[in-house]
């Protein structure tokens, strides 16, 4: 505890236990009653109808309709993020890793009016993105169960990259993932079926992940808490009736790729059904029955799920987006949208919803609408108006636990990465015997945890107070032989690690400590207290 005792008076925010759990911006959901059949509004429709959006437009109604909220319970929102909060936000937003302290200085010191806009498309543009994306919907397609322990998520997540960077409109890119066949070498998207395993788990994901709708509950009965019937659920597994999908463990026990093909007679074998499986033709989601054949039944669900029309689809992207880029959704958990969990603000939701449809599922338009507007800029700082105003109502900026992978990369921008470098100095592989997928798994804390969670426990507050890495940084190492001043390192330690420059107290108690233990040590014991921080913890 030698270190701790000496860097204990360099920042107040370093975090010695894993007990100081943040009361962040998280709402428990609201008891679930019934699905809804289609959008509902007060007059959500009629502000946009039949009207197409451009970004900047979509942006002032974002600021709009949560202006209008915030009158009407006279709340006055924060402030704007300064530039270094709003840096730090769209990197770790956007492409999963905190900005070199070359490119946090290049954005802090330039005079262009139109910076942020320009950051959040030079962002968007680049390789990380489609990486950071690929990340997100590999946990959300994945489920994290000992049957995929022997799985290899890296075709699936190469072809979500692809599909990402591309900017491959949403639609296009659900309903190719929905009717995937094949070999895994050849077409990584079948990777997702050979993960579900089974029809009812095939069923579970695919509602909940692209249509927002937690229909699990109605698979062994009628929903306890909402309208839907067993019959409704197992009509929707009745398009997944005839997938066959290699095990994972049989394709890595015989060295053979995964295949995915669909057959003209239902699957058939151990738990290919559940006990409590019902035989219904195929039915869409509160819709009609279709009618199919003997050939394929995948594409004709995959044709009526990605449907501009489709009551569900538009409306579950938007809000899962939302969700990320604002720390909780407008309906609040993002996968859980029915009647009784109502939206908080059911315009936007509905407008959102209608713009990203018409504007053909362009995912990069949607993102840069909500990272332009105002609310997304706010800083996270509460004022007297706002500091006890629900986090539903949007006055200010929720404060964020970086996830596994943001904090990994982040650690790895910095210091260096645990494995062989991709990208932008990004750990590369995503298999289960990688080391940054291990690490990742180490610092993710729940699958559905909320945003505004801090789950670390004593385990991960220990692996980083004890990590060696932590005190040294080739680039910090370079700046030291180059003889630069006090003033300058430990500038360009801030710049590395929290994406700003050190203010006049941060800087005289940094060179305090160095006149204390001198540079060799001191540098390394700086780094190390704001890398155990909780500042470096969040996205603010």
């Amino acid at each position: 505890m030698q270190r701790c005792t000496n860097v204990l008076g360099l920042l107040p925010l370093v975090v010695l236990t894993g007990l100081f759990a943040f009361a962040l911006h998280g709402l428990s959901a609201a008891e679930p009653k019934a699905p809804p059949a289609k959008p509902r509004g007060n007059g959500a429709a009629a502000r946009t109808s039949g009207t197409k959006l451009d970004q900047a437009a979509l942006s002032r109604l974002i600021d709009q309709e949560l202006n209008e909220r915030l009158r009407a319970e006279k709340v006055t929102p924060s402030g704007r993020a300064d530039d270094a909060d709003f840096l730090r936000r769209a990197y770790l937003d956007l492409v999963g890793r905190i900005p070199t302290a070359e490119q946090a200085a290049k954005f802090l010191d330039s005079k262009d009016a139109d910076k942020r806009a320009k950051l959040v498309d030079e962002l968007l543009a680049g390789p990380d993105y489609g990486r950071h994306m690929a990340d997100i919907w590999q946990a959300l397609l994945l489920p994290r169960n000992s049957d995929n322990r022997r799985l290899d998520p890296a075709p699936l997540v190469a072809w979500l990259e692809d599909h990402f960077n591309k900017n491959t409109p949403w639609d296009k890119t659900v309903h190719e993932l929905l009717t995937a066949s094949g070999d895994a070498d050849k077409n990584g998207a079948v990777i997702y079926f050979a993960a579900q395993g089974t029809v009812d788990k095939t069923t579970d994901n695919v509602t909940k992940v692209f249509l927002g709708v937690q229909l699990q509950c109605a698979q062994c009965h009628n929903h306890p808490f909402t309208a839907w019937k067993q019959t409704e659920y197992w009509g929707m597994a009745a398009f997944f009736l005839k997938v066959q999908a290699t095990a994972p463990q049989q394709a890595a026990r015989n060295g053979t790729p995964i295949n995915v093909t669909e057959t003209e007679r239902p699957r058939r074998g151990r738990n290919a059904l559940p006990e409590s499986a019902k035989m219904v033709p195929p039915k869409f989601l509160g819709g009609d029955s279709p009618k199919v054949g003997t050939g394929p039944v995948r594409p004709v669900l995959a044709d009526w799920l990605t449907a501009a029309k489709n009551p569900y689809f538009s409306r579950a992207m938007v809000n899962r987006v939302w969700g990320q880029l604002m720390g909780r959704g407008l309906v609040n958990p993002v996968d859980d949208m029915h009647e009784g969990n109502a939206a908080s603000h059911p315009q936007l939701l509905a407008e959102l919803a209608e713009q990203f449809a018409a504007n053909d599922f362009d995912l990069k338009y949607l993102i840069r609408a909500i990272c332009n507007s105002e609310a997304y800029q706010r800083t996270s700082k509460p004022n007297a108006s706002n500091k006890d105003a629900e986090p539903a109502v949007y006055s200010r900026m929720a404060v964020k636990v970086l996830t596994g992978e943001q904090l990994v990369d982040s650690i790895a921008q910095v210091v260096g990465p645990p494995a062989a470098r991709g990208g932008a100095n990004r750990p590369t592989g995503r298999g289960p015997g990688n080391q940054r997928a291990q690490l990742v798994a180490f610092f993710g804390g729940d699958e559905n945890a909320d945003a505004t969670e801090y789950q670390d426990g004593i385990p991960q507050v220990l692996r980083l107070m004890n990590a060696a890495a932590l005190n040294r940084s080739p680039k910090l190492m370079e700046a030291v032989k180059a003889s630069k001043s006090p003033d300058q390192v430990v500038e360009q330690i801030y710049l590395a690690t929290l994406s700003r420059r050190p203010d006049k107290e941060e800087l005289d108690r940094a060179n305090a400590y160095l006149k204390k233990v001198g540079a060799a040590d001191g540098y390394g014991d700086l780094l190390w207290a704001i890398m155990n921080s909780s500042e470096f913890r969040v996205n603010r």
